[in-house]
């Protein structure tokens, strides 16, 4: 396998593992690092796919012990059989509506320009999530209606829109409606499992023609670096969440999106090229 392959794919498995559960856009962060370092063919955006996949394992180890009790407890207590339907009622508004329209959306919308606006946009919308009055109704995951986590599935569909973010959309979107830093937080975490999962299976079985042995290296090399930065980057949020709010990740989002189109505009790098 080519070196310079598997530092391509080490470098992209650490922008995974550092962006999937900040509100930054991991998918827009892959699109960018994809372009600049020449790896964005189809074997290429598949390989982005699959390495989300370690990425969330990071969160089920994290996690594992309460996930573990919720799989154990589920015929006895009422309350992890919630757990499980609050689950499934978020993921279904992303679930249906990226059957409906995946194929439109990475046809059209899977672009650097595309996803630098959406940063922008989605900077924007963070400092009027924290800047605005937060009236908490739900404190923890456990205090959660099918009502709340149906709002978050749908903010959650949003997110198809590369550069817009999976966690920014779930995590501000709690907070609009009503959720604790930490419960928006930590449902972002517990509902990034079924749907990666599923996102990731489905792209990997679908472009399964474009993989072979060869490939193992690649993916194991990018698989393990997304999930040792992912770990590190989950447990950091968690830790962050306590005490600060999001507003850095807003300036963050802004900064780097102006700086895509100005040297875009500039003719410095052309995020246009294929």
């Amino acid at each position: 396998m080519d070196s310079l392959l598997i530092l391509k794919a080490a470098i992209l498995g650490i922008v995974e593992g550092l962006t999937e559960f900040l509100p930054v856009s991991s998918t827009g962060h892959l699109i960018l690092a994809g372009q600049l370092l020449h790896f964005n063919d189809d074997k290429g955006k598949v390989f982005e796919i699959a390495i989300q996949l370690a990425a969330i394992l990071a969160v089920v180890w994290v996690y594992r012990q309460r996930l573990g009790h919720v799989v154990s407890s589920l015929k006895q207590e009422p309350a992890s059989r919630k757990f499980v339907f609050n689950l499934v009622v978020a993921f279904m508004p992303a679930a249906v509506l990226g059957l409906l329209f995946i194929k439109q959306i990475k046809a059209y919308l899977f672009n650097p320009l595309v996803v630098a606006s959406a940063f922008i946009v989605g900077g924007l919308l963070i400092l009027w999530a924290e800047r605005r009055q937060h009236v908490v109704r739900a404190e923890t995951v456990s205090d959660m209606t099918w009502q709340d986590v149906l709002k978050v599935g749908f903010a959650q569909s949003l997110a198809m829109i590369p550069g817009t973010s999976r966690s920014g959309a779930t995590i501000i979107g709690g907070l609009f409606f009503g959720l604790s830093r930490q419960a928006a937080t930590e449902f972002s975490f517990f509902l990034a499992i079924p749907t990666m999962f599923a996102a990731t299976l489905y792209d990997v079985y679908k472009h399964r023609a474009l993989f072979s042995t060869a490939d193992l290296p690649l993916f194991a090399v990018g698989s393990t670096v997304s999930f040792v930065s992912a770990l590190i980057c989950v447990r950091w949020l968690l830790r962050y969440i306590a005490s600060h709010d999001f507003t850095p990740f807003a300036w963050y989002r802004i900064g780097f999106g102006v700086i895509v189109l100005a040297t875009d505009y500039l003719g410095i790098i052309d995020w246009s090229g294929g």
